[in-house]
């Protein structure tokens, strides 16, 4: 078994064994135990009482951090010529159609986020054995497919995320960095569980938020009493 070091000793003496912090306590706990040089990502866990082997209880939506996800995200924007100028002035990284179809194709994956028309579908459904494996394939239901392509840069570049409960029925996804305030982590949990709650599937019966962890890319996780989050 390997042992703490200074600093994750420090960190741990920081968290109260068996104790269930507030959202609000829980933002400022993971900013003083996270001890790393660089700029880690704070991220969120949430394990649901759903079964997602059922599409009724499947829960996947998208939502708007207020305060960005302090992320640089790359976009492709795959669309027709009449809307690359709209794209590239909204913010895309990479805008085109045949040319980055192609490049796909040979492997090439340096962008976070495609968008595209549904027009453009047709043409894409190819790249499914490169972009489905990634988790970079457009979707609809993510407003990663559609035909204001220009406002669905924006959103991203913003700090618009999507996310999907996994088969053990946890949705996992970053919410920001440990250079935020607390405040800011604060306003993006907020936002995220907010739309997970609305997300909440008319069949899932019994306790849906069963647990809530905030924790950064190396630190111990700070668990949240999830009764706190009704006070959302």
């Amino acid at each position: 078994m390997s042992k703490l070091t200074k600093n994750q000793k420090l960190a741990a003496e920081k968290i109260e064994a068996g104790k269930l912090y507030s959202l609000k306590e829980a933002s400022a706990l993971v900013k003083e135990i996270t001890t790393t040089k660089f700029d880690a990502s704070v991220d969120i866990d949430v394990r649901l009482g759903v079964d997602p082997r059922k599409a009724n209880q499947m829960v996947r939506g998208v939502v708007s951090l207020p305060n960005g996800t302090g992320k640089v995200t790359r976009v492709l924007v795959l669309c027709t010529s009449d809307v690359e100028v709209a794209a590239k002035e909204a913010g895309a990284d990479y805008v085109g159609l045949d040319e980055y179809i192609e490049k796909i194709k040979g492997g090439w994956t340096e962008f976070d986020v495609m968008i595209t028309m549904p027009s453009i579908m047709g043409k894409i459904g190819a790249l499914g054995r490169v972009l489905g494996p990634r988790g970079l394939m457009p979707n609809p239901k993510s407003g990663t497919v559609t035909n204001d392509v220009a406002k669905a840069v924006k959103e991203v570049k913003q700090g618009k995320i999507d996310f999907k409960v996994d088969k053990f029925g946890i949705v996992h996804t970053s919410i920001g960095k440990v250079s935020f305030s607390s405040d800011m982590i604060l306003g993006n949990a907020k936002e995220f569980l907010n739309t997970i709650m609305k997300l909440k599937p008319s069949s899932a019966k019994g306790t849906y938020v069963k647990s809530v962890t905030l924790s950064s890319t190396m630190s111990m996780g700070v668990k949240v009493d999830p009764k706190t989050i009704d006070e959302i």
